[in-house]
């Protein structure tokens, strides 16, 4: 179990959407202080946050962040893009490229920057944010980046553990956030989002399904692939 009160957090993409929701929730949880990162540090609007500037697929932001953050005890993997890439076959190759530096890469960069901090201040808690579609290949590279991602999470769950830090992976469908603004679905709120997730965190879960539609994919990953996708059942 991670205590967040009096913590010290550190949340990639901390200007917008689901990273200024678990902002706004970690010090609503008594965290002592919230490293609100951005490419831009001026977006972050947060009262309280400590704007830091970070471009996760730069080694030498990364390396710059983690020298000025050396407090930090929960590190939250929250940054992502998706570039519309939803063609593996049409898609420009340097979209999906892109896809994966942010969503893959980027948070091992960070990871690797702040574990040995979160080991020196005790140990502490990585929440690494999926989404449904790591188990649903309908997005073209943002399902494969996701997907790439899960794997990651649950292999730094078993490397992490032996010094001190917890990993709990967020998996959640659409979010009512910039990113989905074209979307004809139901959403879910950033704040109820990141309520669930600390709550896991506080928790010590390995996972947090954050809704109705993520708990049923995750269910549906041990039957027959038509049930996933219907498309095939048609075959």
């Amino acid at each position: 179990m991670t205590a967040l009160k009096n913590s010290v957090a550190l949340v990639t993409g901390g200007s917008r959407g689901l990273g200024k929701a678990l902002v706004e929730e970690l010090y609503a949880r008594g965290a002592a202080k919230v490293y609100a990162t951005a490419r831009d540090p001026q977006t972050v609007t947060h009262p309280d946050a400590v704007p830091l500037a970070l471009e996760v697929t730069d080694p030498a932001s990364v390396a710059a962040a983690a020298a000025q953050a050396q407090d930090v005890t929960i590190l939250v993997n929250n940054a992502g893009v998706s570039l519309g890439a939803s063609s593996l076959m049409d898609a420009p190759l340097e979209d999906v490229r892109r896809e994966f530096e942010i969503n893959f890469y980027g948070p091992l960069l960070v990871t690797r920057a702040f574990a040995p901090v979160l080991e020196r201040n005790g140990g502490g808690h990585l929440l690494n944010v999926h989404s449904v579609l790591s188990w649903l290949g309908v997005a073209g590279s943002y399902s494969a980046t996701k997907a790439a991602l899960w794997s990651q999470t649950n292999s730094l769950r078993l490397e992490l553990r032996p010094r001190g830090i917890d990993v709990t992976g967020l998996h959640v469908g659409y979010i009512d956030t910039d990113m989905t603004a074209d979307v004809d679905a139901p959403k879910s709120a950033p704040a109820g989002v990141a309520a669930v997730a600390l709550d896991g965190v506080e928790a010590g879960a390995y996972e947090v399904l954050a809704d109705d539609r993520t708990r049923g994919v995750k269910a549906g990953l041990s039957g027959d692939l038509a049930g996933l996708y219907p498309q095939l059942a048609d075959q």
